[in-house]
């Protein structure tokens, strides 16, 4: 892959890095918030419980998409990106495109996706 090219993908991992920190800071911050809600009703608690629960599961997913945008950072640096983890084979410009951190090509991701990989 071609420098300019390269260039191109770091700035678009940058800015999804910068994005998801600030998104999981916020997130994190509003379970707090929902922490410090002196609700006494139960079902002001137990919608507090409901809110904390998916800002967790939000903050889960944010942080596997920020671990999959730093291992493609670091693939960069290694001079491995682009290419699939699995079979070595570059990965198709159409899908780097759409998703810059892609670990597999197509044929792989879809064994990874059918369990096969």
């Amino acid at each position: 892959m071609d420098k300019k090219r390269l260039d191109y993908y770091k700035k678009k991992l940058d800015a999804k890095r910068e994005e998801l920190l600030k998104i999981i800071a916020r997130t994190e911050e509003e379970g707090r918030a929902a922490d410090e809600d002196p609700t006494v009703d139960l079902a002001d608690k137990a919608a507090n419980s409901y809110t904390k629960e998916f800002l967790f599961g939000q903050t889960n997913h944010d942080r596997f998409l920020l671990q999959l945008v730093e291992e493609a950072l670091g693939r960069m640096k290694n001079g491995a990106f682009g290419d699939c983890v699995h079979c070595h084979e570059e990965i198709q410009q159409k899908r780097l495109e759409a998703v810059p951190w892609a670990r597999h090509c197509f044929a792989c991701q879809e064994k990874q996706e059918q369990g096969q990989l």
